[in-house]
């Protein structure tokens, strides 16, 4: 898998190996990545284009933020797609989603050889936003976020509305969806493969990344794609098992420091109302002789 390819984008999401082998299948600029990206969209919009090369592809690196990316845009039938991939919720879809399509938009009227300062109506693609996701918590099968929903006072005009459609794309969501496009239906097997091996299955990391890589070798998904970069989606997929690892052990320990704080909090308050040390200990959790450490730290301070 090229990762060093503009079209594939690096920063943050590098450890999330479902949003860059997602990039990798339909964000690229070769041919076979042309006929899927084709397939994906007939699917989406019951059309029934055959030429690749009527997508043209539009790509944006480093948008405002270093960690803000689109992940595959490209015009057709006038109209100004942009796809992006998820996985985990994200209620800012629609910001992202206007920053993205106004940067494409110059783009497009540099390339036309127009300018806003002018006195006639330019033209511009219909935009279409959709975010597919294939996370972990459970989300409907489809369903918008709109950008008012971020305003600090509620708007219920519709005068600055815009919208990402999120469609759900994890195991038996959609599935009539998945199976018009092959590609996504084969990525959605790989990725449920994994997520299978891991939290059904209780395979380590290292196991549940072979056998899926192994499968989807025996099983030729994505044409092969993944048998070619074996080392480097095994590689990108560890990666990531490491470093959620990681953090779900900082949150973790982060969340019972916290508990810890408040505990000591909760016995400093009632030990300066007279409550007995016993009940304390028994309320807040505390070891006796933790409270009891609290009442000789503060006679130490008389």
């Amino acid at each position: 898998m090229d990762l060093k390819t503009p079209d594939v984008v690096q920063s943050h999401g590098n450890k999330h190996y479902r949003d860059r082998l997602f990039k990798a299948i339909f964000g690229r600029d070769n041919e076979q990545s042309k006929r899927w990206r084709l397939d994906l969209y007939n699917a989406l919009n019951d059309t029934s284009y055959t030429n690749p090369d009527a997508l043209e592809l539009n790509t944006i690196e480093n948008v405002i933020y270093l960690k803000m990316h689109n992940d595959v845009s490209f015009l057709v039938d006038s109209q100004m797609t942009l796809y992006e991939h998820q996985s985990s919720p994200n209620p800012n879809m629609p910001m992202r989603g206007l920053i993205y399509l106004a940067e494409l938009y110059q783009k497009h009227i540099a390339k036309e050889g127009k300018t806003l300062i002018s006195e006639q109506l330019i033209k511009i693609p219909n935009p279409n936003f959709v975010v597919f996701y294939n996370g972990r918590q459970e989300r409907p099968e489809q369903y918008d976020l709109k950008l008012s929903d971020a305003f600090i006072h509620e708007d219920k005009s519709g005068r600055f509305e815009w919208t990402a459609h999120v469609i759900n794309i994890n195991e038996n969501r959609n599935l009539s969806l998945q199976k018009k496009c092959k590609p996504l239906y084969d990525y959605v097997r790989f990725v449920s493969r994994v997520n299978h091996n891991k939290d059904v299955l209780n395979m380590t990391p290292n196991e549940a990344v072979n056998e899926a890589v192994e499968w989807a070798i025996r099983e030729n998904l994505l044409d092969g794609l993944i048998a070619y970069e074996k080392e480097e989606v095994m590689g990108t997929l560890l990666t990531e098992y490491n470093e959620e690892a990681i953090i779900k052990t900082l949150r973790e320990d982060g969340y019972e420091r916290g508990k810890q704080e408040k505990a000591l909090e909760t016995a400093k308050n009632l030990l300066s109302k007279g409550i007995n040390p016993d009940i304390i200990a028994e309320c807040t959790g505390l070891p006796l002789s933790g409270v009891q450490s609290i009442i000789q730290d503060d006679e130490k301070k008389r």
